[in-house]
Order: C-alpha cells, then structure tokens, then sequence
C-alpha cells in the first residue's frame, strides 16, 4: 500500500528517537513517503496533494489535534468521497489527542503505531461522520471559507479560553491541563457577557434559541480529556450521526461551579444539564449568530473572532483506518 506519513516535528509527546521507531514499523509494511512539516498548514497542503494525486491510498497524521485537522481539510478539499479518497490513520503524538482517543486508539504513538499496523493486516476501518462550518451568507462573516472539523467546535467562551492558552504556547508554556485550568479562570474573571450572552441559535422550523453565552459543538463524545479523564459536554454525540450542541445561558460564579462539577463528573449516560443548560442532538443544519464579535475554535484551534457561523453535520465523510 502505498502511504503517506504526515510528521509534526513540534508534537509535544513524541521525541525525534521515538519517531524515528515508527517510520521504520510503518516502512516495514507500507510503500512510505515521510514528510516533516515546515509551517502551519503544511499538512493541509500535503494531503491535499495526496487526494489529488490519485496514486496514495493512505495518509497517516503524527501529531496532535491540530495536525489531524489539517490532513483531514486537505483530504476533503473537493468534499466527502470516502471510497475515491486515501484513507486516514492517526498515530497521537499531541498533548489531549481527543481525535484519536474518541476513535479507541491508544494514547501512546508507539502502542497506536501497532494498532494501526493490525487495523490495515485485517483490513478493518470505519466511515465517519464530520462537522463543516462555513460563514453564513448574508453577514459580513460570509466570506469565511468552510472548514471541516473532527470532535468539536466551540463559540464564545472556551473559544476564548483556547485562544488564551495558544498565547501561553506562543510564549514558551508547555500546553498542559493545569495550563488550561488557570486559563479558564482568567477568561471568567473578564468574560464581558457571562450575565447576558449575545449567542442565538437559530435551526430550521424550530423558534431561535436566544441569549447563550457560550456553545459548544460536539461531532463526538467524549468532548475532551483531563489527563485520562473523558469529560462530556454532549455525551450522546456520534462519530455515527450529525452535530450535537451544548449551549449555556449563564456563567454566574454558582453556575461554573455547577457545570464545571458537572463536567468533571460527567459519564457516557450523563452530561450538563439545569435550566440555563441547552442539550440538542443530531443536527444536520444550524447557525450561531452573536451580536457581538466572540471568539471562534475548531479542534482547538483558535480561528479569531466571528459573529456568525453556520454549522453542517455531515454523515460519512470520511473513511478511518481503525
């Protein structure tokens, strides 16, 4: 088979002599190209020209959430065309990883490397489901270009905590999960619409849903990891179905308390929930319009400030190796 191997050199759980292991186990069995990326949306690119290539059957991401990402919008640059385009393989290499671990892979490379391996012997794969997010026509977001998503996005507040903790990166912090935590009390401690949010959701043939302060979009559960810990934002969302949605409509200091208890003891069977918690699922379109400009993620991956965005759940997108 004939594979290529997309390598973050700055992935923050793989050093060059562990790498070095894995491209040899992967060459062992598979025609291998191995490239090292140079720039940010170099994986992007690469992929890309794999899917237009006609020629490479499968594109493995080293790295983390964000190189995943970046393959995954260079393979579907021409959209969804899950037995036409090379198949994906994912070998962590990042801090959380959400993507690979949501799909049962390992969390160790080394461990995900032979699982791989076993997944392409037996030939077993799955086709999944993924979310697109696109500026919506009519707004002056309109001429944001769609992008596709793997887990999660999120609009408002933990866009802003994520944007938070890619400045603390920029700056030399290592991204740890006690990074993320003091972030999160920072972005609290000035978010300007947590007694008010600015966020409507707005689906077809149901009433806007008003005055969220933040919303969080989930192509899968868990939302995110803390150490080894899952935690579920949206615990019924599916690599199997369309867009589940998490939407608070408050953030005094008893409501933090109270969904981050929530969250951290959250379960497959149990998520957020009360009077200020929106819950839906399995949504194939809908918008997110804010009156004011708030900030917009996608995979962890801090895109700037938006006041709309309009969100696509699309169902078999994508063939995993897995």
């Amino acid at each position: 088979m004939r594979a290529l191997l997309v390598v973050n050199p700055a992935a923050t759980t793989t050093s060059a002599r562990t790498r070095d292991v894995l491209i040899h186990a992967l060459a062992s069995d598979l025609k291998l190209e191995v490239v090292t990326t140079e720039y940010r949306g170099h994986a992007r690119n690469l992929a890309r020209q794999a899917a237009e290539g006609g020629e490479t059957e499968l594109v493995v991401a080293l790295g983390g959430d964000g190189t995943v990402n970046e393959v995954v919008n260079g393979l579907l640059h021409s959209g969804p065309a899950p037995d036409a385009l090379p198949g994906l393989g994912v070998v962590p290499g990042g801090s959380t990883n959400v993507f690979a671990r949501a799909l049962g892979l390992p969390n160790d490379a080394v461990e995900a490397t032979g699982a791989l391996l076993n997944a392409l012997h037996e030939r077993s794969e799955r086709t999944i489901g993924l979310g697109l997010a696109a500026g919506t026509p009519g707004t002056e977001d309109e001429g944001v270009p769609a992008r596709w998503f793997t887990f999660c996005a999120g609009f408002g507040f933990d866009a802003g905590v994520v944007g938070r903790v890619e400045q603390q990166r920029e700056r030399g912090k290592r991204s740890t999960h006690a990074l993320y935590v003091r972030q999160v009390m920072r972005q609290f401690l000035v978010e300007p619409h947590r007694q008010q949010g600015t966020i409507t959701l707005e689906r077809p043939g149901e009433d806007p849903v008003k005055d969220l302060v933040l919303s969080i979009v989930c192509n899968t559960a868990p939302w995110t990891y803390l150490g080894n810990r899952p935690v579920y934002a949206a615990p019924a969302a599916s690599f199997d179905t369309a867009l589940d949605v998490l939407g608070l409509s408050k953030l005094s200091s008893a409501a933090v308390a109270r969904y981050a208890t929530q969250l951290l003891t959250s379960s497959p069977e149990r998520g957020p929930r009360g009077k200020h918690a929106l819950s839906l699922h399995d949504l194939t379109d809908f918008t997110l319009h804010s009156q004011a400009p708030l900030p917009f993620q996608m995979d962890g991956d801090h895109l700037g400030l938006r006041r709309s965005v309009t969100f696509t759940g699309v169902r078999r997108a994508l063939r995993v190796i897995v």
